[in-house]
């Protein structure tokens, strides 16, 4: 079990890995999603967050299985995407949900204390507000154009600097970070990114995650 305080999840921040099963197409089935987590791991990333928006409840937890003990096994946090309850019920390190999922301060009430919660954010209103209830760490984005998140809003350069001078949480930016676009976002005050197609969409994964790590670390370590 990851251990949660504020100096162990800011580093863990620095290079967030979110699943999605459509790359596993690429391989033709060859790989698992536990085995694609274990390379992101192996290759750098510092947590992980399993989302899997069309698996079923129990695919969704069998997956989640598989996936934390991948990520016990490196020491690597482990959180859910929205299903607050499954995170509890097998134990996760925590949950991060969406501006339209249940809000923070509920989410807390159920998960405890000693849980990561991370919560989306847009604007600087939803940030305050989310650390105001609870929340450990921001993902805000999509800092760029992403085809992972159908429905991400853009949040300007500007607006994620003005978010990260206002909370004294951790923030990490997401949506359409790749290697070449990463430097755009230097002295906007994050600890770090969270990708998805930039690490699991690569040919070589592990390949993939060293090199941004190794540029994550220059820019915001």
């Amino acid at each position: 079990m990851f251990a949660k305080n504020p100096s162990n999840l800011k580093k863990s921040l620095l290079l967030y890995a979110v699943t999605d099963r459509h790359w596993l197409k690429k391989s033709n089935g060859i790989q698992t999603l536990e085995e694609q987590v274990e390379e992101a791991i192996e290759g750098g990333a510092t947590f992980i967050q399993l989302r899997e928006k069309n698996a079923d409840e129990k695919e969704f937890l069998d997956l989640a299985f598989k996936v934390q003990a991948v990520c016990k096994k490196h020491n690597i946090p482990f959180v859910i995407n929205d299903n607050v309850e499954l995170a509890k019920k097998i134990n996760a390190d925590g949950v991060h949900v969406g501006q339209s999922d249940m809000n923070a301060k509920d989410v807390r009430s159920i998960i405890g204390s000693d849980k990561i919660l991370g919560v989306s954010a847009q604007t600087v209103e939803q940030a305050l507000l989310a650390e105001k209830q609870g929340a450990d760490y921001l993902g805000v984005g999509a800092v760029f154009s992403t085809n992972s998140k159908d429905d991400a809003d853009y949040v300007p350069y500007e607006t994620l600097k003005n978010i990260c001078s206002a909370v004294k949480i951790p923030v990490v930016a997401i949506g359409g970070i790749t290697l070449e676009n990463l430097t755009e976002l230097k002295d906007s005050g994050i600890v770090g990114i969270s990708v998805i197609s930039a690490i699991f969409g690569a040919e070589n994964i592990k390949e993939a995650t060293e090199k941004l790590y190794e540029k994550t670390c220059a820019l915001f370590k």
